[in-house]
């Protein structure tokens, strides 16, 4: 049986990947690549993380010498610092927020992550492309609505084949309650870990409770190379780095609302609840993406505008990281959307012109994706998400943030019942203590977590 993710010679074209964007020089690089190409080794990263087929012994083996070398080229940037303090000294002061949550606000959030997340479900790993021709053949483009296989042209079902294992419950006419997904299983975790540790929450906690509540084959990319060296008694942050090319991919920033929502209005103290949770598996701008993303999260259940929810959240994130030019870029791109000076069409071609050839759950597009959504239709819950997944990227995860956020400025009360009643105040889950969770008690939970906080 082959294990994604976790073959040594996908790893090696991740790498290169990843070191790459961080800026290590071609003349680092090259020498290494080529040699590894000659042997035989993949130079291009699969869209799903794994080959086809598992390589032979001798190019394992090889593969394995060629991290420990690559292994060594990761090295600090002061611009991109990954420790706290070192973080915080690049933060610029925070804007001054309400403290105090309503609960239709914590409500709203909830319930936006879940239908978000549901919207992006089925066509999770379809290109942009695809989801438009789906989308626009049942007649549901601009996307308003839940996906539908009824009325699919047989040749479009076949050029574009739904994510198997979400369609049977994601399309509308098969949604009973919020199917169970990593983007919810994560927030449910962290809700109990921070109703269980409180303040004193540590990186070793969520490392525990990762091996005790989270199965193996539920987490991914950077989450399954983590728990591997979880597995192997590696040390924080040893965790985050050691044989992980995946470590600013999108994952920590899928884990960060119960952070933002157990410290509303604080957008550093959610920031730092969310450090501490990011470092177990991620650097750099995968950790600056979990803190951004809790600090939205934080602002939203408590300012008035998505201007003061985004800009609350701009305040967290190092200057002159690659996070906060895509945030910028994002932001941007949403102001010309919203004012028509770009279409929907022309928006989408700005954000992939910028992220080419990045792959599909990397943090930096998907965290501009959500930026634009967030800045073009922050008040608006239907065409925020719509945005976020007509994106095409990272579908079910950009939706679920976009929807938490937006759920959390309007508040449940206003998003429309056409989201919302398929749900049937449900989420399944994979988490200890029952098969599903109602949203309602999740939200009144994480309410009882913010005062208690306060």
């Amino acid at each position: 049986m082959r294990l994604t993710w976790a073959q040594p010679e996908d790893l090696v074209p991740a790498e290169f990947a990843a070191l790459r964007e961080q800026g290590v020089a071609e003349s680092a690089l090259t020498p290494i690549e080529e040699r590894w190409a000659s042997a035989g080794g993949s130079t291009t990263l699969a869209p799903s993380g794994a080959s086809a087929t598992p390589a032979s012994a001798e190019l394992r083996a090889l593969a394995r010498d060629v991290l420990a070398e690559l292994q060594t080229l990761q090295l600090p940037d002061a611009a991109e610092p990954d420790e706290w303090d070192a973080i915080v000294g690049l933060m610029r002061e925070a804007p001054v927020l309400p403290t105090t949550a309503a609960f239709d606000r914590v409500h709203g959030a909830w319930a936006g992550r879940a239908a978000g997340c549901l919207l992006g479900k089925p066509v999770e790993k379809i290109p942009r492309e695809g989801i438009e021709q789906i989308a626009r053949s049942t007649g549901n483009w601009p996307i308003r609505g839940y996906f539908t296989a009824e009325g699919l042209p047989p040749e479009v079902a076949e050029q574009w084949p739904w994510n198997r294992r979400s369609a049977p419950t994601s399309l509308v006419e098969n949604i009973d309650g919020m199917p169970e997904d990593d983007d919810l299983n994560f927030p449910i975790l962290a809700l109990d870990l921070l109703e269980q540790h409180g303040a004193q929450l540590s990186t070793d906690d969520i490392a525990q409770a990762w091996l005790a509540s989270l199965p193996a084959g539920r987490v991914f990319t950077a989450e399954r190379a983590a728990y591997r060296n979880i597995l192997d008694a590696r040390p924080v942050p040893e965790t985050a780095t050691h044989l992980n090319p995946f470590r600013e991919w999108i994952g920590a920033l899928i884990r960060a609302d119960v952070h933002g929502w157990a410290h509303p209005g604080d957008v550093r103290a959610a920031a730092r609840s969310a450090w501490i949770d990011a470092r177990l598996s991620h650097t750099r701008n995968g950790i600056y993406g979990e803190i951004w993303a809790a600090a939205l999260c934080a602002a939203s259940i408590v300012a008035e505008t998505p201007d003061e929810v985004l800009d609350a959240a701009d305040a967290v994130v190092p200057p002159a990281s690659r996070l906060a030019a895509a945030v910028r870029l994002g932001r941007e791109t949403g102001r010309a959307l919203a004012s028509g000076d770009l279409t929907l069409d022309t928006a989408l071609d700005a954000l992939h012109d910028e992220f080419v050839g990045m792959h599909w759950v990397h943090t930096l597009n998907n965290a501009a994706l959500t930026a634009c959504a967030v800045q073009a239709h922050g008040t608006d819950f239907g065409s925020a998400i719509a945005l976020a997944v007509a994106g095409g990227w990272d579908t079910d995860s950009v939706g679920a943030t976009v929807g938490s956020v937006v759920g959390g400025l309007i508040g449940a009360d206003a998003i429309d019942q056409a989201w919302t009643a398929p749900l049937r105040d449900s989420i399944a889950t994979s988490m200890p203590g029952g098969a599903e969770r109602s949203i309602r008690e999740l939200a009144e939970r994480t309410l009882r977590l913010s005062e208690e906080r306060s």
